[in-house]
């Protein structure tokens, strides 16, 4: 696991309470919203169970004895969800999504890399995007599942490229 670089807020109780004042608690949530995103991003993972949150350092200081409630995770969450950093991937809000980029980002990422590379009008199955070797050193390389294709139907609504089935995988064609 890639070592993270925990902000100095970490350390410090307060940041694993909700502050009730809005300037305080706005750039609170700001910092746990960065925090998050790093570390996901170092770990390479891409959900937080809610039920499961306290369990990680993320959200549980050990050093201070300090726990990030369920509920502030929900919280954080649901702002992260309103400029689209987030989504819940099930009714009950357990299971979330988390973007280290938006949707429009990871597509425009994946848009560019397939010209650059001169791929339009040539089809990519999802394997080749994800894990091959042409791949490797993009940011894209290794993404969730879920997410690349969340990103390329964004991409494909703006006809940018189609996505498609074949004997059991899936591939997009770039415009």
């Amino acid at each position: 696991m890639a070592e993270i670089s925990w902000p100095w807020q970490y350390n410090f109780p307060p940041f694993f309470t909700i502050q009730p004042h809005t300037e305080t608690r706005t750039k609170q949530l700001e910092a746990w919203q960065q925090l998050i995103v790093e570390y996901l991003k170092s770990t390479k993972q891409s959900t937080i169970d809610v039920r499961e949150s306290q369990n990680s350092p993320l959200f549980n200081n050990a050093s201070i004895n300090r726990k990030l409630s369920q509920e502030a995770v929900l919280t954080i969450l649901e702002d992260m969800a309103k400029t689209g950093r987030a989504a819940p991937i099930d009714k009950s809000k357990n299971i979330w999504e988390i973007y280290w980029h938006s949707l429009d980002e990871w597509g425009n990422m994946i848009y560019s890399w397939a010209s650059n590379n001169g791929l339009n009008n040539s089809v990519c199955t999802i394997f080749e995007l994800r894990e091959g070797e042409n791949t490797v050193d993009e940011e894209f390389h290794g993404l969730d599942v879920n997410i690349l294709i969340k990103a390329l139907k964004r991409l494909e609504t703006k006809g940018k490229c189609e996505l498609m089935e074949f004997n059991d995988s899936q591939g997009v064609k770039f415009f």
